[in-house]
């Protein structure tokens, strides 16, 4: 935002350390070092990013002249209008699968390892050995992206050979998908799927326009009004259209999807015809035909289409990577809007696409927030242990005294301990988070959640920040002076059911108590007008037109009344849609309005709440509407009386303007007038002069309700031509045709008569209160991010209970300049404990002077309301907080306008709201209702985190206990490197023997959920980090070494004759060491646990009879082998168990007090 700034403050800034660019402060590297500090890595990137570009050299993008239902005469060539969601070919699926694996530095040391194998000098045993967990992990995943590929290519194929007619000049044909051209005439019937972008020709409906449902493009589920191009709807016949020249002049393609510019003509008729086309004439592909027949011209294909243009494949940040689609930002309110709706705009056809984010059940996909915490720990523990590895082989060999070929013997040393890193790590834990997701997702206490990532359920275990909206943003109709930047959808905390509360007229207010005397005043209004405006003489017309002239004059409170309601009733965007009979079709449905107006056959379809709620309140008083049409609306009258009002124009909401008009002609009275409503900061300027809209605003906002300004201005017949002929030379301009358009229509907002201030209600969700109590004891610090006004945000954090009734609010004085920014923060440093709350404009100016500062003072509050905000900004916050705490943060929302705060955030939690679908789509976590977050975060979040750090340790454990047998082997026989278990041993060990038992651990919990929801103040811990460490890993590096010595040494002390009886004897007992760990590890039993337990040891006997050639039968079926396994077992477990107890009865964690 541009900065009111004096000279001097120029000049500071520029010698200001804080804003100084980092060239400046740094030394240039010279040449070499630049080249050995990162530069190579730029060359070959940059070389690499040349030769892409040269290879796949994008096409520019142009405007377009498209001769209707003549492809032939296209000037260039367009894409083929087929879908495409497969990320490989049969060339590239085998080398792509196997590179996405190999780029990480664990597989990539695997393949190493077996690889070295097929070296004589460097072999150590089986191959099977080293390639068989290889294989299977590489089988695994080769297979499941060989059935999600196919899947897709299924998808794909589906869509693209859905059948539509095309209208040709002999007539329809039918014609795939894929086949359809710029250029042809496509006719796409009731509940169809429009195949391309096209603008709107015909329709079978009598009044020229149809509903179209988008829920697949932006992820909003209310119907769009669409009206086709007067000209083709007014031809006789569908035939028609070829014996006309027309062509539709179209803008390039782009990425917005509500905005289109472009003109039709008709060059065969005198003189031609020119119509201004605009996003109402489009119909664009992947929405759905809602009611009746359309025809339309196609004008973009394939990869043109806005659909597909929304989709990218970004860079991946994923634990496991995929190419995945995801979302550039669309053109939607200052481009801000993240509009994740449209990936389902490819993907509803590729069905449950694994690895997806808009898709559940996916199994490995950390699209927008990277690898979990927990990961990246593991990640470093892995490479510590890699250390450790290295270091125990350079000793072996150091100990040997470097003797012949030293070199290859460290190669062999390494290959024999390479335990130390077990292969099996991913798996589990990959294994184990579809586990926890699963067992979110039949939670019964939280209905309806699904989890779209599966990678990063631990990261609910981790939480410290959790940002949440308000009500999510404005509807496609202000409501309070809040809405200027956002989108419309359902509430976070509050439940979108819209209630009307309050009509304020400036000297009268009326109450839910009082709305009936509203319903009396317009009662008695129509009784006494209508036996006068039964003929042609409208009695109020002439005091109305002298207005502007004349002194005004007071009205009663009686037609004042009337005149609010019928503003109210008059000015809006909803449409009554009678549901069909049976036997009667979609196609007649405004024939059926014409007949019956009853009231249960009646629902209203709008693009806002907001705007159903008013028109639902003007039906309770009195005043019905029953039908509309693109030119004509229709009220009925307490006294069933019908009264018809041609539309004349309709200038819709947007969020640049913050408002919307309508002007309407009365048939019976022929009087013009301009309605306008819209919210107070952009209404304000418009209407005449009063002393008390601002403070009634305020005192509407403050009592948490969306304000609405009402206003009109009646206009003469020729004021109304002399505006009509500006307006429509202003539409048919093809260069900067907003902004003619909106300069015309300004001209008409001229000292509107201020009619009437409306309130609606949008109420919180059930257990709002005592779900933000149950976090901020859990020491969650909560940041509410809204578009709302000032007053209606601070309201509702209080009302939510999200800042305590007896905490100090600190609002942040608006400031605009560098130096107010800095007075204000002072002031605010000065408080202590108190919740903060600034706006949107103040941020902005904050975070470009002043950012560690405010976010370092904002950290310390209790909580956080930032009002006002763009979704840019809510983003920015979460980017701003990850970054200067080092926490981890949660975003939740329910709307497109919090799709950029979800995908910033750590961890994103989407509320399914009434309005649609985007923020759920978007998110890690859908829900349903708000209060889930509180079981979610506390019971499913605790035991993820719990169980795999325990899961992670206990397979790092299970494979440093062999290596430090290997070591010891060594050891004692001269630092031979030679391995101790060969072959199947091996394998069985990491698999059937130990597998299963190890696995059981996810099923594993300390606290039971009733306790972990009744005690958040338990959650504390867990934001520590202390389940895994460096200290507990070092605990378990200990217990190996203790463990892994004790087997070895009492295997090598205890047996007797022959060399084969160590194997047995160690080996035994190394099973059955880890079959009890596993139990000493587990703090509540499962009866899976017990039956994993038996089975394992079931699976270890039966075996022994198969394994003769690494052991001897005859020996093991002995009393002496029995009693030194078993002796050897309670050595190396015993003392584990005696210092559990004394530790559990000596420093006992703070939640075994409760479960006691």
């Amino acid at each position: 935002m541009p900065l009111m700034m004096s000279e001097e403050g120029f000049e500071n800034d520029e010698s200001d350390y804080h804003t100084l660019p980092r060239a400046r402060i740094e030394r240039r590297k010279s040449g070499l070092e630049w080249f050995v500090c990162g530069g190579w890595k730029f060359l070959c990137s940059s070389c690499c990013d040349w030769l892409i570009n040269i290879c796949h050299r994008k096409k520019e993008l142009k405007a377009r002249t498209v001769w209707l239902g003549c492809p032939e005469k296209s000037e260039e060539k367009h894409p083929r209008n087929s879908i495409k969601n497969q990320k490989y070919n049969v060339f590239t699926f085998i080398p792509g699968v196997l590179y996405e694996q190999f780029k990480f530095f664990l597989n990539l040391y695997f393949l190493v390892v077996s690889c070295s194998q097929f070296v004589p000098a460097l072999k150590i045993g089986y191959l099977y050995t080293y390639w068989a967990p290889l294989g299977f992990v590489l089988a695994v995943t080769i297979t499941r992206e060989a059935i999600d590929e196919f899947r897709r290519f299924q998808r794909d194929k589906e869509v693209n050979s859905q059948l539509y007619s095309k209208l040709t000049v002999r007539g329809k044909v039918q014609v795939k998908s894929s086949d359809i051209q710029v250029g042809d005439l496509i006719i796409v019937e009731k509940n169809q799927r429009i195949p391309s972008d096209m603008v709107f020709l015909r329709t079978s409906e009598k009044a020229g326009s149809c509903f179209i449902r988008t829920d697949q493009l932006d992820g909003e589920t209310d119907w769009k009004l669409k009206v086709a191009v007067s000209c083709t709807q007014r031809l006789p016949a569908l035939g028609d259209l070829f014996s006309i020249r027309a062509y539709v002049y179209a803008q390039k393609p782009q990425l917005d999807i509500h905005s289109f510019e472009g003109t039709f003509t008709r060059e065969d008729s005198d003189p031609p015809i020119h119509e201004s086309l605009s996003i109402e004439n489009t119909l664009w592909a992947s929405t759905i035909v809602a009611s009746g027949t359309v025809i339309g011209v196609v004008i973009y294909t394939g990869k043109e289409t806005r659909s597909v243009m929304n989709t990218s494949n970004p860079k991946n940040k994923a634990s496991e990577p995929a190419n995945f689609w995801t979302l550039r930002k669309a053109g939607v309110n200052e481009s801000a809007s993240t509009l994740k709706g449209n990936q389902i705009a490819l993907l509803s056809f590729i069905g449950f696409l694994q690895r997806d984010k808009t898709i559940p059940h996916s199994s490995n996909n950390c699209l927008t927030h990277g690898i979990g915490l927990l990961d990246l720990e593991l990640n470093q523990l892995t490479k510590a242990l890699f250390l450790a590895l290295v270091v125990l082989s350079v000793v072996m060999v150091t100990l040997q005294g470097f003797a012949g070929p030293w070199y290859r013997n460290l190669f062999r040393f390494l290959l024999l301990f390479s335990y130390i890193i077990p292969i099996s790590l991913r798996v589990n834990l990959d294994m184990g988070k579809a586990a926890y997701g699963w067992m979110i997702m039949k939670d019964e206490n939280i209905p309806g959640t699904v989890v779209r990532t599966s990678t990063i359920p631990e990261e609910l275990g981790r939480l410290v920040y959790l940002l949440t909206d308000k009500t999510g943003g404005a509807p496609l109709l202000p409501r309070s002076a809040s809405t200027q930047r956002e989108e419309q959808h359902a509430g976070t905390l509050t439940q979108n059911e819209m209630t009307f509360r309050q009509l304020h007229l400036g000297t009268v207010s009326y109450g839910a108590d009082t709305m009936d005397e509203i319903q009396t005043h317009v009662l008695s209004s129509y009784a006494q007008v209508h036996p006068q405006t039964g003929g042609n003489n409208p009695s109020s017309t002439p005091p109305r037109r002298a207005q502007s002239s004349t002194p005004k004059v007071r009205k009663s409170v009686s037609s004042r009344v009337h005149e609010a309601v019928k503003a109210i009733a008059l000015c809006h965007n909803v449409t009554p849609v009678y549901e069909s009979r049976a036997g009667v079709t979609g196609e007649t449905e405004s024939a059926e309005a014409d007949q019956d107006f009853s009231d249960e056959n009646r629902t209203y379809q709008a693009s806002s709440p907001d705007e159903v709620a008013l028109v639902r309140w003007t039906e309770s008083v009195g005043l019905t509407l029953v039908s509309r049409d693109l030119t004509s609306m229709q009220l009925k009258t307490p006294g069933g009386q019908v009264l018809t009002y041609c539309i004349l124009q309709v200038f819709p909401f947007t969020s640049e303007s913050k408002r919307m008009g309508i002007i309407v002609r009365d048939e019976s009275t022929a009087e013009i007038t301009f309605y306008m409503k819209g919210a107070d900061v952009a209404m304000s300027s418009i209407v005449q002069y009063n002393d008390w809209l601002e403070e009634e605003c305020g005192n509407m906002a403050r009592e948490g309700l969306r304000t609405l300004v009402v206003a009109k201005k009646a206009l003469t017949e020729e004021q109304y031509q002399d505006f009509e002929s500006r307006y429509s030379q202003a539409q048919l301009s093809i260069h900067d045709r907003v902004l003619k358009v909106a300069a015309v229509v300004e001209s008409l907002e001229r000292e509107l008569e201020l009619l009437c201030l409306t309130g609606v209600e949008d109420q919180l969700q059930a257990d709002v209160r005592p779900t933000l109590e149950m976090l901020r004891n859990a020491g969650i610090k909560i940041w509410m991010l809204t578009g709302d006004k000032l007053e209606t945000a601070t309201c509702i954090a209080k009302s939510s209970h999200l800042v305590s009734r007896t905490q100090d609010i600190h609002i942040f004085r608006p400031v605009t300049s560098r130096g107010e920014a800095h007075l204000e923060l002072n002031a605010f440093r000065r408080k202590h404990d108190c919740a903060l709350v600034i706006s949107g404009d103040s941020l902005e100016v904050c975070l470009k002077y002043y950012e560690h500062e405010l976010v370092e003072l904002a950290c310390q509050c209790p909580a956080v309301v930032c009002c006002r905000c763009s979704p840019t900004q809510k983003a920015h916050m979460v980017t701003l907080l990850r970054q200067h705490t080092g926490r981890r943060t949660c975003a939740v929302g329910d709307g497109g306008n919090d799709v950029s705060m979800i995908q910033a955030a750590d961890c994103g939690i989407g509320i399914e709201g009434k309005e649609g679908k985007q923020a759920s789509l978007a998110a890690d976590f859908s829900i349903t209702q708000f209060r889930h977050v509180g079981r979610l975060l506390m019971v499913h979040g605790r035991n993820s985190y719990k169980r795999s750090a325990a899961l992670g340790q206990f397979v790092m454990h299970r494979g440093l206990i062999i290596s430090t047998m290997q070591a010891v082997f060594s050891s004692v026989f001269y630092f031979a490197s030679v391995p101790l278990y060969q072959g199947f041993l091996m394998v069985g060990y990491a698999t059937i023997y130990t597998m299963f038992p190890v696995f059981s651990l996810v099923l594993d919990q300390d606290v039971k959920p009733e306790m972990a929801i009744l005690y958040p103040e338990l959650y504390k811990d867990l934001t520590k980090g202390r389940s895994l460490s460096f200290k507990t890993f070092l605990i378990w590096v200990l217990i190996s070494i203790y463990q892994g010595g004790i087997l070895m040494f009492g295997a090598l002390v205890l047996f007797e004759a022959e060399f084969v009886h160590v194997v047995a004897i160690s080996f035994t007992a190394l099973v059955l060491t880890e079959l009890l760990m596993v139990a000493l590890t587990i703090r509540t039993w499962h009866w899976l646990m017990v039956v994993a337990e038996f089975l394992s040891l079931g699976c270890y006997v039966a075996s022994l009879a198969f394994l003769n050639e690494y052991f001897d039968v005859a020996f093991i079926t002995t009393v002496p082998f029995l009693w030194k396994v078993s002796a050897i077992t309670v050595v190396s477990c015993l003392p584990l168990y005696v210092l559990k107890y004394l530790k559990r009865k000596l420093s006992p964690p703070s939640y075994s007090k409760l479960s006691s």
